[in-house]
């Protein structure tokens, strides 16, 4: 299965004309035209549309689905959509998006999660729709419309990382599981440092972009200097970095601890046996501190 790309976008549009109303979906110029977008430069009257971005929402979720559906190949784990996991928080007000876990059911315990991820997914290209034809047609990539889609928005990464760092510090038991946002377009300058030191803090395992040319000429960024963001450039990609989640034994910890705790921590840890129940146990300490 290929990645996000224009024929994917193209696909939202015309499935969802079939019970949406063009107004619901394009925005209408002082024209007349039907436009994915406000072009840039464009002065005239303007909207805002609301009604798109559930469709949208639903749209890329199942399409992630049926994308990790397609790339796992290990009958022992399932992905999980609109999943709850009562012990971290996620509950049916705010589910999590995306679930690979060992049990296929909507309700999981967090021993049953791999990797919980996030989807910030939108429409990238600039589209326009031809009522007479009933054609939908690409006029532009994100760099000739005002919109600001997926990664590009700050907005939707706070929002992401907010509800990250909830799930990351309700429950001890959230320490093992990995947390992926998935977008489909690239990072903004701002918030590539803060992607970085959330990789290396432990918080968020990564903002992944699963969309391999979202311009129509020319390239964006592939990575940040700390692989906090990545840009995915196949499916093949894609499936080694999942593979690679799967196979890491990680552990998030976090805490505030004067020097003296800390080297108590360390000295009783080191009584252990080997690396490992070396690690186990300077974690155990640090939970029960």
């Amino acid at each position: 299965m290929k990645l996000w790309n224009k024929n994917q976008e193209k696909l939202f549009f015309i499935n969802s004309l079939r019970t949406a109303s063009p107004d619901q979906l394009f925005y209408r110029d002082d024209d007349g035209k039907l436009l994915a977008y406000w072009p840039k430069g464009y002065r005239g009257v303007k909207s805002t549309l609301q009604s798109r971005n559930s469709l949208i929402g639903n749209f890329t979720e199942k399409w992630v689905e049926n994308l990790f559906e397609s790339l796992i190949v290990d009958k022992r784990l399932y992905v999980v959509n609109q999943a709850r996991i009562p012990a971290l928080g996620i509950t049916s007000s705010s589910p999590a998006d995306i679930v690979i876990a060992t049990k296929d059911k909507k309700i999981l315990k967090a021993s049953e999660v791999k990797v919980i991820f996030e989807v910030k997914m939108s429409i990238v290209w600039n589209w326009q729709y031809d009522g007479k034809s009933e054609d939908v047609f690409q006029i532009g990539d994100f760099r000739t419309h005002q919109g600001k889609p997926s990664f590009t928005r700050s907005d939707s990464i706070l929002k992401a990382i907010g509800k990250c760092i909830d799930i990351r510090v309700s429950n001890f038991k959230s320490s093992r599981i990995p947390i992926i946002v998935l977008g489909n377009a690239p990072l903004s300058n701002g918030f590539c440092k803060k992607a970085d030191h959330l990789k290396h803090a432990g918080i968020i395992q990564g903002f992944w972009s699963l969309n391999p040319f979202p311009l129509n000429h020319g390239n964006t960024r592939k990575t940040t200097p700390k692989g906090g963001f990545l840009r995915m450039d196949s499916s093949v990609e894609l499936k080694m970095h999942l593979n690679r989640l799967f196979n890491q034994d990680l552990n998030f910890f976090s805490g505030m601890e004067n020097l003296e705790s800390l080297g108590q921590y360390i000295e009783m840890a080191n009584m252990e046996n080997s690396y490992k129940n070396k690690g186990l146990k300077f974690l155990n300490l640090l939970k029960r501190s």
